[in-house]
């Protein structure tokens, strides 16, 4: 793996630095710094920032309106954008159905989809767990069935991130009774103002809005709004697997620099006559996590290496995800514990800040989030599953 970079590389690195010096807000920094997500408000601010610079989809080819980086230059856009506090793209639109749309979607389902996606126009939520399939996705039963020039959707979806402001919804349904499970589910683009769909709320512990469940009853969603083939949605999603060695290798360098956090305020926090920094017990944890952080982004990197060389990385990006939720998890109690009794800010009932501003309560949210990183996306388990069938054959 050669890591050295060429004068075209370092030219651009210094392109993007320059531009997250004087273009992102400051009012994000802080935000990030703190430990929490951006609201969706802000999402959209800094997807619009990017968007106006040519940016708007990093990982994107150019003749969809991308940049064509290439896998070097979106680890160097990642490197720069983590070091400069700005946060990480809303991923629903860009990343995930995105890409099944540029790939199986129709001219016209191009035409219309992508450009909204990339000027943050249209806000994606994704129609996927259910609450007897979460892992187990397969066992899905949010059914559509057509009726002349529409589909008539009936169902629940569950732990739908930001259903509450999005506009639209992709949505796995299940439109045929093949004894596979995983055959007869269809991929759906369904408008959010359609009539029938119902958001509820979840409150998290971390004390943000982030996910809902969505009833949909008899939902119309027109025929031609149907993603690829009808009974073929399960196969259509496994064209993110291509993407994901590219976009995975990224994990490493945001967790750096939350490890980075972590160490900058055990610089500032006394113990005794001293700083928790120069406390030994403390320092050997923080250095052993450092040490693994950074053999998570040497992993990522491999990743980049074998991408760049059309080389199959197998199972890689679930090595990535696994490592990566459980560092997280450590860093996050660690980032904890470095605060002492200042960590256990919490916001007021009726959603306002405590005294000390997100500052007081961004580090402990970031924590509690941290817990849901070992189940979304699939669960370590189910991930574990597929390292044991693809790498060991089992």
């Amino acid at each position: 793996m050669n890591l050295a970079h060429s004068p075209e590389d370092l030219a651009f690195r210094e392109e993007v630095r320059a531009f997250c010096a004087s273009q992102v807000p400051d009012t994000l920094r802080a935000r990030v710094r703190a430990g929490l997500r951006p609201t969706p408000k802000q999402f959209r601010e800094w997807q619009d920032i990017l968007y106006r610079q040519g940016w708007g989809a990093p990982s994107w080819p150019r003749e969809h309106g991308g940049t064509g980086w290439s896998p070097v230059q979106l680890h160097i856009f990642e490197q720069e954008t983590a070091a400069a506090d700005a946060p990480p793209q809303f991923h629903q639109g860009l990343e995930l159905i995105g890409p099944i749309l540029f790939t199986y979607g129709t001219p016209a389902q191009k035409a219309y989809y992508l450009p909204r996606i990339l000027s943050g126009e249209d806000w994606w939520c994704q129609g996927y767990s259910e609450p007897q399939a979460g892992s187990d996705l397969a066992s899905l039963r949010t059914r559509a069935v057509r009726e002349g020039d529409h589909y008539i959707v009936n169902g629940q979806k569950l732990w739908t991130s930001y259903a509450q402001v999005a506009s639209k919804m992709f949505c796995l349904v299940r439109t045929g009774t093949e004894t596979r499970r995983q055959d007869g589910i269809s991929l759906l683009l369904i408008d959010m103002k359609t009539p029938g769909i119902t958001v509820r709320p979840i409150q998290t512990l971390d004390e943000q809005h982030h996910v809902n469940e969505v009833f949909l009853d008899n939902v119309r969603v027109p025929v031609d709004c149907l993603v690829g083939q009808e009974g073929r949605g399960w196969g259509y999603g496994k064209v993110l697997l291509d993407r994901e060695r590219a976009l995975s290798a990224t994990l490493g360098v945001r967790l750096s620099r939350q490890v980075a956090y972590v160490r900058e305020q055990a610089g500032r926090t006394q113990d005794g006559a001293r700083t928790l920094l120069d406390n030994p017990v403390f320092r050997h944890k923080l250095a052993q996590l450092e040490i693994e952080a950074m053999a998570l982004d040497a992993m990522g990197l491999r990743a980049l290496a074998d991408n760049v060389a059309g080389i199959d990385s197998g199972p890689r990006g679930s090595m990535l995800k696994i490592r990566w939720s459980e560092l997280l998890q450590r860093a996050t109690q660690l980032w904890i514990e470095s605060l002492g009794y200042a960590a256990a800010g919490f916001r007021a009932p009726d959603g306002s800040d405590p005294q000390g501003g997100i500052d007081a309560y961004g580090p402990m949210s970031a924590y509690l989030h941290s817990r849901v990183t070992t189940i979304y996306g699939g669960s370590n388990e189910i991930q574990r599953n597929i390292i044991a069938r693809r790498a060991l054959d089992l």
